[in-house]
């Protein structure tokens, strides 16, 4: 199983985006792209260069700001000195439309659609996620029940797989509940006037059942 190749992070998203706008030139004859595919990648990466360089400024502004209030504020036998100085960001690039790397994800997937796409290419691009190390002989999910608003919130986090499969015990024994895909799920059954409902989980991937049952969580309802 592969991780994605996209990182998660902000600052990965960026260097990973720089990457491929570096090199898919080199490859464009190969993956039959046009000029406006390579302009537009490298319009789409200045931008979000800019727009992140932008933003990291504004956040070690901010800390400089607060420190400097905080000195104002509260500071004795200190000299407050001069507040701050003005931002700059410079020239801003070329504008972009939102969703800069939705387009580079559709980018993707057309250059791995290529006649002349090879995993070298892919590799050197950065577009094939690392392999995963994860034993699906033995993962399981992790479940956390709570109240809120009248409902119950099965939590879960997804570790790379594709969703969970959740069964309840209301006091009749285990039965199917959901599919979930997108954590947390919202049991939205009418509580009866008491009881414990009780919950457990395991890993989709691909519409297969992997790993383990979670273990069984319990919550005290009452209507």
């Amino acid at each position: 199983m592969k991780k994605p190749y996209q990182p998660k992070d902000e600052p990965g998203k960026q260097a990973w985006l720089a990457n491929l706008n570096a090199k898919l030139g080199s490859y464009q004859t190969e993956l039959g792209l046009s000029d406006g595919d390579i302009d537009g990648l490298a319009a789409d990466a200045a931008y979000f260069s800019y727009v992140l360089q932008c933003q990291q400024q504004v956040l070690a502004y901010g800390q400089q700001w607060t420190a400097y209030k905080i000195a104002a504020r509260s500071g004795r036998g200190l000299s407050l000195g001069a507040p701050p100085a003005a931002l700059g960001f410079g020239t801003a690039p070329t504008a972009v439309a939102p969703g800069i790397f939705l387009r580079a994800a559709a980018l993707v997937a057309r250059i791995k659609a290529a006649p002349g796409y090879t995993d070298a290419i892919g590799e050197a691009l950065g577009i094939i996620g690392a392999e995963s190390t994860v034993d699906l002989t033995s993962l399981k999910p992790i479940l956390t029940a709570t109240l809120d608003a009248g409902q119950i919130i099965v939590g879960w986090t997804k570790q790379g797989m594709d969703g969970v499969e959740i069964l309840v015990d209301r006091g009749t024994g285990f039965a199917f509940l959901a599919l979930d895909t997108v954590p947390d799920y919202t049991d939205t059954q009418t509580f009866p006037a008491s009881g414990v409902w009780k919950y457990k989980a395991i890993y989709r991937l691909h519409d297969e059942r992997v790993g383990q049952w979670s273990d069984v969580i319990s919550l005290a309802v009452a209507a």
